[in-house]
């Protein structure tokens, strides 16, 4: 649905998506490929990616939270777009990080393989991470774009209906 927007609202609308897409972008692309490179000599680099990624996913939530009760309804609904977004690549996040985990279980306590430990890690914690984050890349990337021509989901609209109308 378009919306008859200020300019000033439509730019403030943007944010939410432009933290997202930090995070997948400068962090789990930028910041995981470099780390990946160096994860032989320095693997702290490479935990520090999903350490900031939730920290930034969090303030997504808190920040969505609180834009209810602050914020325009245009600024709030994508702020709930993010929201809705963050929580699900909060699930995929935890599922790779859950897998990676029982690949080193499996590797360190019950003698698997190392190849088979980093098949496991990899094509069951990488992988479904990766592919989220590109798909997600693209989502938000539209609804950035969505939010600077004052525009919003019809479901997002069914979802919060704006009271002011």
């Amino acid at each position: 649905m378009q919306c008859e927007i200020e300019f000033k609202e439509k730019r403030t609308a943007r944010i939410p998506h432009e933290v997202f897409l930090t995070n997948l972008i400068g962090n789990h692309i930028l910041m995981f490929v470099s780390a990946l490179g160096i994860v032989k000599s320095f693997w702290q680099p490479l935990a520090m990616v999903p350490l900031i990624s939730f920290g930034i996913l969090f303030y997504t939530l808190w920040r969505a939270h609180r834009s209810k009760q602050q914020d325009s309804w245009f600024i709030m609904c994508h702020w709930q777009v993010a929201k809705q977004r963050s929580l699900l690549f909060i699930g995929v996040l935890s599922f790779g990080l859950m897998m990676a985990f029982f690949a080193w279980l499996g590797y360190s306590q019950f003698n698997f393989m190392k190849e088979a430990a980093i098949g496991l890690a990899g094509g069951l914690s990488i992988i479904p991470v990766m592919i989220t984050t590109l798909a997600l890349i693209l989502m938000e990337s539209d609804a950035m774009h969505q939010a600077s021509k004052g525009q919003i989901a019809d479901s997002i609209i069914k979802k919060y209906p704006n009271s002011n109308q």
